[in-house]
């Protein structure tokens, strides 16, 4: 009895890490061109499978050493991407506070935003933002304000652009956004806050725009721009679109009313 409830934790504790490790690896391609890879590498498989069971030697002898070149081919043509997601686990850990990130981003917007120094900050969620980094200048750093200030201090090399976050890392900047396709917009809104609200219609993207003119700091999420935020409201607004969803009901819950619908129809009878 002992030894099967044995036997059957290791089962369990196998699939649960089996389970993380994918999960990770989805992570770690999330976004980048390796999903597309990944998709070709499926379908030669598939292939390979079925010429193995129709019996082709010649086309099975080809892609049984296509397979063989491919180790070495993946890793010389991926070594960016590899380098890119080691240093990022090497640097933050898997379990990295994006709450430290969200602060250094808070204290660079009231920064800018007491100079007049106009800024564009995306910070990806669940859609990658991968095509709209390719349209930047790669950085691969961590996020902090003074980097944020220095990259958006007038007439520097990337100022114009928009900077995108993923995680804990400032991925790229000089990043270029669509602009929104509402015509319901105000006129009076410039090109930076165009860009927040196009960029945060396409995708999931939380952005933060500071107003070269006016100061004022502003939240782009699903299309819809949020303006004129003080201090204490930037930081409250930004973390609560960041915290943790709580589960709607724990299995406790759900035991819990089976259990006293038990007892009510007992009472009841």
């Amino acid at each position: 009895m002992i030894y099967s409830f044995i036997e059957s934790a290791k089962f369990l504790i196998e699939i649960a890490i089996l389970w993380f490790v994918f999960y990770m690896l989805l992570l770690f391609i999330k976004g980048t061109r390796t999903v597309q890879v990944l998709k070709g590498i499926i379908i030669i498989v598939v292939i390979f499978l079925i010429t193995k069971e129709l019996q082709l030697e010649t086309i099975n002898w080809i892609l049984a050493k296509l397979f063989t070149i491919s180790v070495i081919a993946f890793v010389i043509i991926f070594q960016p991407e590899l380098r890119r997601g080691l240093a990022r686990i090497g640097q933050f850990g898997m379990f990295s506070s994006q709450q430290e990130t969200l602060e250094e981003i808070v204290k660079a917007a009231l920064v800018m935003s007491k100079k007049k120094i106009g800024a564009l900050i995306a910070i990806e969620r669940e859609i990658g933002l991968k095509p709209y980094i390719e349209s930047g200048i790669r950085l691969d750093s961590q996020v902090t304000s003074e980097i944020l200030n220095t990259i958006f201090t007038p007439n520097a090399p990337l100022h114009d652009g928009g900077v995108i976050v993923q995680g804990s890392i400032l991925a790229a900047a000089g990043c270029l956004f669509p602009l929104t396709q509402n015509p319901h917009v105000s006129s009076s809104l410039g090109t930076r806050h165009r860009a927040a609200m196009g960029l945060s219609e396409e995708t999931d993207a939380v952005v933060v725009v500071v107003s070269e003119e006016t100061g004022d700091i502003s939240i782009s999420v699903n299309g819809r721009l949020t303006r004129h935020l003080d201090e204490q409201e930037f930081g409250r607004v930004l973390s609560n679109i960041f915290r943790p969803k709580k589960s709607r009901k724990s299995i406790f819950d759900f035991w819990g009313k089976i259990v006293s619908k038990m007892v009510d129809s007992k009472t009841e009878k």
